[in-house]
């Protein structure tokens, strides 16, 4: 955690930027630094927040139990943290972090991983529209778990071989994989070519983890290209 982030938000100033609420706490969401993904949502106290400030780790408050948790103490998957901001009102806070593991006990990436279904949308009122907001989340997802992969490399998994190797290897596979692609699309035969695609894009996912570009960058140079005016 970076000594401007503390300068920022000083243990001194806790009390008087941050609105507590009855209970002395405040809700503090946690998201994902690398891929913007929402992890959980906790409740923090002036004890934890100040403990996640001077060691650089989440620390919450628990509801249940009436006593301060450390995330990850006990399975490992804690939180470092990268920044925190804290809203307008003063009474949310927004930390970015680089999480070791599952932010869900359940062992899900992000505790949001459940979907109500059958909201009305305006997308849903045109029949051409088939976007929705979660329609790439899994892509966020991936890219969240290769990081990991990256960090931590587990022994026997397939993304810890790849890193292991360089990027010759992961060039190599993404060559391999264009060519499979290439060869279902010129055979009609679609169930393959979703497969080699999958195949494709999981790997070029970890050549952009390996260079360390990230997907919001190439997402956002699409979206230049979208807005700049067509020639044709």
């Amino acid at each position: 955690m970076s000594n401007q982030l503390k300068d920022q938000l000083s243990l001194g100033q806790v009390t008087e930027y941050i609105r507590w609420n009855d209970q002395g706490l405040v809700p503090a969401v946690i998201q994902d630094a690398d891929s913007r993904a929402v992890l959980m949502l906790a409740y923090m106290s002036q004890e934890s927040l100040k403990k996640s400030l001077t060691t650089g780790e989440t620390w919450f408050w628990s509801r249940s139990r009436s006593e301060l948790w450390h995330k990850g103490a006990t399975s490992g998957n804690v939180q470092s943290i990268v920044s925190v901001k804290y809203d307008c009102d003063g009474d949310t806070l927004l930390f970015l972090v680089k999480p070791k593991g599952p932010a869900c006990h359940t062992g899900e990436t992000t505790c949001f991983y459940r979907e109500i279904h059958g909201v009305h949308t305006e997308e849903a009122e045109s029949e051409s529209s088939v976007y929705t907001s979660h329609r790439f989340d899994v892509l966020a997802e991936l890219e969240s778990v290769i990081a990991e992969r990256e960090r931590d490399r587990p022994e026997g998994a397939y993304t810890t071989y790849l890193f292991n190797k360089g990027v010759d290897k992961i060039l190599k596979k993404i060559g391999e994989e264009a060519s499979e692609t290439i060869i279902a699309a010129k055979n009609k035969d679609n169930e393959e070519l979703k497969l080699e695609v999958s195949d494709l894009m999981y790997h070029l996912l970890v050549l952009l983890q390996e260079r360390k570009l990230p997907l919001d960058q190439v997402l956002k140079e699409l979206s230049l290209r979208h807005e700049r005016p067509r020639r044709d």
